[in-house]
């Protein structure tokens, strides 16, 4: 198998006993605007309550890359990233927050939860 790549999917490890919760910030996820065809660069939170599989974090560097060529809307961006978080982990609480960098002016911010997201903070 090929480690260097772009993954489809994230990988994961058994949660310690007594771990409740995982955090994951980047200033470093891209994409492409699906109407302009130009790059779009976001900030990413993934926050999570592990129920039984945390996320490999290398795993989920090369799951971000496979956005990097693709034409996608943050807010679709956020609701995908959470499907498959909650998919790969079983997360009894999720939370993803995309910030898209400034365009024309104007940050965009999306939020897609699951189940009982940890609080905010």
């Amino acid at each position: 198998m090929d480690d260097r790549g772009p993954l489809d999917h994230l990988e994961t490890f058994d949660a310690p006993r007594g771990c409740t919760r995982v955090r994951f910030t980047t200033d470093e996820l891209s994409s492409v605007c699906p109407m302009t065809g130009q790059p779009d660069i976001s900030s990413l939170e993934i926050d999570y309550v592990p129920a039984g599989q945390c996320i490999e974090s290398k795993s989920l560097k090369r799951y971000l890359w496979s956005f990097r060529d693709r034409g996608v809307f943050a807010e679709a961006l956020a609701v995908e990233i959470a499907d498959e978080v909650a998919r790969a982990t079983g997360a009894s609480g999720l939370r993803v927050i995309v910030t898209q960098h400034v365009r024309g002016g104007i940050v965009t911010e999306c939020t897609a939860e699951r189940g009982s997201p940890p609080p905010r903070g």
